[in-house]
């Protein structure tokens, strides 16, 4: 489902808002709204707007009226959250993920933690507090929200009814998307590589049994995304985790032990223990990850090559070479047909639109954009899923050009569209009733003209 309007602003405002210590020290602070018992400062209200004056993002209209709004709005999912006893914990594993995935892109923009600290005006410890308890409040928003509209789905006489009579020029534009099959084979890691990477990986172990803190050296060596928080991964199931990493960590039982080391897709890990609650636990690791000679680079490219001149000689299909060479296990038993998850509504489809490729594999994306239905490409190289590098060729299956969305090749799109706009219609009621209902005072000065809804009860 797509985030609403209100989540995106507060949720960007309150993550790249100036330092909670060092924000607008030349303003005095006071309460300019009260929602429920939720009051919101005029130093919230300046946070967002600065945010939006560095991200450059537009505000419309009064910024006195829109953003006081926005946070009066979440405001109410907030209460009624609190009403329904809806609870959701730093230990959950989207809330772990979101986090570390903003923590990651606020580092890159700054570049470095250092750097981050210096403009945030705060540790990264306290600036992860700052960025969890955001994030809890708008997972709590969308719990509110998502019991709101409730599971009901436009059927597929709806979707017609609704579409039947539109003019052609106001359906929706549905971008350019292709269909793709892939082949992939990681270039082989030298013995004497591997054995590099699991010198260093003990001798991290032996650092930490010597006294040193695990946290630093995750920090200073580990290659994963937890670094910054000490190579913390927060609390996790055994299901959320790749089974050799799973099997390893769920079986420590020393927070003072280090583990022995474990391979897994990603690379090599040591791991500690942290906490164990019910079936979960807590633990930090450090990922190495070997080092790809230009020499056996080069054989994989070559390999793949030449798997390409046999399928174009017809000496091959592309599917038995799917079958026997591929080692991505997401499309090798799919013929190499990748996929695309709708992140609005999950679905799995083989279309992908073109922009969400160049997002998500940008060498996959350039190199289709070149080519012709059923070519197939010649071989390079590419990030893969785990952040690997790997080498790859691929065949263009189809490619749909920009239309206007059509009742029948666009029949998931076009429900989408239904679905969304009936839940705005119920979140829109909602919101209405809710302000009646609700205690709201609002400091005269900051009562304006143009509020979307009636907070001034008139």
């Amino acid at each position: 489902m797509r985030m609403p309007r209100y989540f995106c602003l507060v949720l960007t405002a309150c993550l790249w808002g100036l330092g909670a210590s060092g924000q607008n020290e030349n303003v005095l602070d006071e309460v300019v709204w009260i929602v429920g018992d939720e009051p919101i400062l005029k130093s919230d209200v300046e946070m967002q707007r600065l945010a939006a004056e560095y991200n450059r993002t537009p505000i419309e209209g009064d910024p006195y009226v829109t953003i006081p709004e926005e946070l009066a709005i979440q405001k109410l999912f907030l209460h009624q959250a609190a009403l329904d006893s809806i609870e959701v914990t730093e230990s959950d594993a989207q809330v772990q993920a979101y986090v570390d995935n903003e923590m990651q892109r606020q580092v890159s923009i700054a570049g470095s933690e250092r750097n981050l600290e210096n403009y945030r005006n705060m540790s990264m410890k306290d600036i992860r507090a700052q960025v969890t308890r955001m994030i809890i409040d708008q997972y709590k928003v969308m719990q509110v929200r998502d019991k709101i509209i409730g599971d009901g789905t436009a059927t597929p006489a709806e979707v017609r009814r609704y579409f039947k009579d539109m003019p052609k020029d106001s359906l929706p534009t549905i971008p350019t998307q292709v269909e793709i099959q892939i082949i992939s084979e990681a270039p082989m890691v030298t013995p004497d590589e591997v054995e590099r990477v699991k010198a260093e990986l003990m001798e991290y172990a032996d650092r930490v049994n010597k006294g040193e803190s695990f946290a630093l050296l995750a920090r200073m060596f580990s290659k994963d995304g937890s670094a910054m928080n000490g190579g913390e991964l927060g609390f996790k199931g055994r299901a959320e985790l790749v089974p050799e990493f799973s099997s390893v960590a769920f079986a420590l039982t020393d927070p003072k032990t280090v583990s022995k080391i474990v391979k897994t897709e990603y690379g090599y890990h040591i791991i500690q223990l942290i906490e164990r609650k019910g079936d979960k636990i807590n633990c930090r690791h450090i990922l190495r990850t070997p080092e790809l000679s230009s020499a056996e680079i080069r054989k994989t490219i070559n390999r793949l090559d030449s798997v390409a001149n046999l399928i174009r000689t017809d000496k091959m299909s592309f599917d038995e070479a799917v079958f026997r060479y591929s080692d991505d296990k997401d499309t090798r038993l799919n013929h190499g047909l990748m996929a695309y998850t709708n992140p609005e509504d999950r679905t799995l489809t083989s279309r992908i639109r073109m922009d969400e490729l160049h997002r998500s594999y940008q060498e996959i994306a350039l190199a289709a954009e070149k080519m012709h239905i059923g070519e197939v490409s010649d071989a390079f190289t590419m990030r893969g899923r785990n952040g690997m590098m790997t080498c790859a060729i691929i065949k263009l299956k189809n490619r749909i050009p920009e239309h206007k969305a059509d009742i029948t090749d666009d029949f998931q799109v076009l429900t989408n569209i239904v679905n969304d706009k009936r839940a705005e219609e119920i979140v829109e009621k909602w919101i209405k009733d809710k302000i009646k209902t609700t205690y709201i005072r609002i400091k005269d000065g900051w009562k304006r003209s143009g509020y979307r809804y009636n907070w001034l009860k008139s």
